[in-house]
């Protein structure tokens, strides 16, 4: 995080859930500490026979709920503290949604798109070794996140049979359905954040066709968010990617057939749209009613927070505004259905595939989503109780519910 010191702010915002709280002394110090930081040096091969070294960390927070869980990312702005942060979410994110995990993190300070595919395995594997004594299905659970997918999992999955002896596909979650993936995986967290929304609008006595929907970040999440919102009555009305945006006041006709361009074209600007570019940033403050930052950290902030216009912000990218921006918004009188509710379906569907994996079992995707949707509609359902009863937004109130369920498992121990 470049604006301000992330795990301090995460921290800070687990504080006043706290002090809000009957949550006892010791374990509130307990989840301000780390169960584990581990940082390695990473040595790999190149196609031209040389030999570089990244970065790589993981990072497993706490492990009351179950065993640790949570993505690896590659990207360059990979940092111990954001690793630090994110794990500190997971833990959080796993208890609002009450999946029996803990949280965990870790990726690798690196470009891949700057590597070929036998360097990206090499790489891979490399980071495997490194964490193979760390990881395990009764230990810690990785899983996809930016910039890796299911082919990565598999290269995971093969080389730690390899080094440990033990061929299990349920080490990490995300993998392809031929290894013990699960079906909805790819939909989850856009979908997820869509069951949120509607529950939450249910619970306000609202329709989804009176809503108009901005969305920031076309890729996965923000894609198949797109698509279920459409199919519940939203009008999307914009549209950005890290190319551009678009802005069609009418209403978009047909999200899948953008979706479909995307991956074709590899862009949003398809000329069979009428509408008008517009710049990244400018998405954020159109008129609408709810907007969706789905791409990128602290996109809402101190500088364009007082120009939102929107009356609820859905956050499906982590941690997608400031601090500053969050009390401004709030101030505003803005509805934010936090990150840790809103994007925690990519987590539940993960729940559910290692759920899978454990009984060998394979739910078809109309399973998955059925439930997918229960599970979010309670969470959301909870959060939105403790908002109502403790006057307090939603984000802390999802804090609270996530610190009350941590509490309880954590007495029986």
């Amino acid at each position: 995080m470049k604006t301000e010191n992330f795990s301090k702010r995460i921290q800070n915002e687990f504080k006043k859930a706290a002090a809000r709280s009957n949550i006892a002394a010791a374990l509130i110090a307990k989840l301000l500490t780390y169960d584990r930081s581990l940082e390695f040096d990473v040595l790999f091969k190149k196609s031209d026979g040389s030999a570089q070294t990244v970065k790589g960390y993981r990072v497993q927070h706490n492990n009351i709920l179950g065993p640790y869980k949570g993505g690896l990312r590659y990207h360059p702005d990979v940092s111990m503290d954001e690793m630090k942060a994110l794990s500190f979410l997971m833990t959080l994110k796993n208890a609002v949604i009450g999946v029996p995990f803990g949280g965990g993190k870790g990726g690798m300070a690196i470009d891949p798109k700057t590597l070929n595919e036998q360097e990206l395995e090499e790489l891979t594997r490399s980071f495997t070794r490194q964490l193979a004594s760390y990881i395990g299905p009764e230990k810690d659970i990785p899983a996809p996140d930016v910039n890796t997918n299911s082919k990565i999992m598999a290269w995971i999955v093969d080389e730690y049979g390899k080094i440990t002896g033990k061929q299990t596909s349920t080490v990490v979650t995300g993998k392809p359905i031929e290894l013990g993936g699960s079906e909805g995986r790819l939909e989850a967290t856009g979908y997820g954040g869509t069951y949120a929304l509607l529950a939450i609008l249910k619970l306000l006595k609202k329709k989804p066709e009176n809503f108009t929907v901005a969305i920031q970040g076309f890729g996965n999440v923000g894609q198949y968010a797109a698509e279920l919102l459409q199919q519940n009555g939203f009008k999307i009305v914009a549209i950005s990617d890290s190319k551009g945006g678009i802005y069609v006041p009418e209403g978009i006709s047909d999200i899948r057939a953008l979706m479909k361009y995307k991956a074709e074209k590899g862009n949003l600007f398809d000329k069979r749209i009428t509408g008008r570019e517009i710049a990244l940033e400018a998405i954020l403050t159109l008129p609408v009613d709810i907007i969706i930052p789905a791409a990128l950290e602290d996109v809402i902030h101190g500088s364009n927070a007082r120009d939102i216009r929107a009356d609820i912000i859905l956050e499906m990218a982590n941690s997608p505004m400031t601090h500053e921006a969050d009390k401004i918004l709030a101030g505003k009188g803005v509805m934010i259905i936090p990150d840790i509710l809103a994007n925690a379906g990519g987590v539940a569907v993960s729940y559910f595939e290692w759920h899978q994996n454990t009984r060998n079992e394979q739910w078809t995707k109309e399973e998955v989503f059925s439930k997918l949707k229960k599970k979010m509609e309670l969470a959301a359902n909870d959060v939105y109780q403790i908002h109502r009863e403790k006057k307090v937004p939603l984000r802390e109130a999802a804090y609270m519910l996530a610190l009350e369920r941590i509490q309880a498992k954590w007495l029986k121990k």
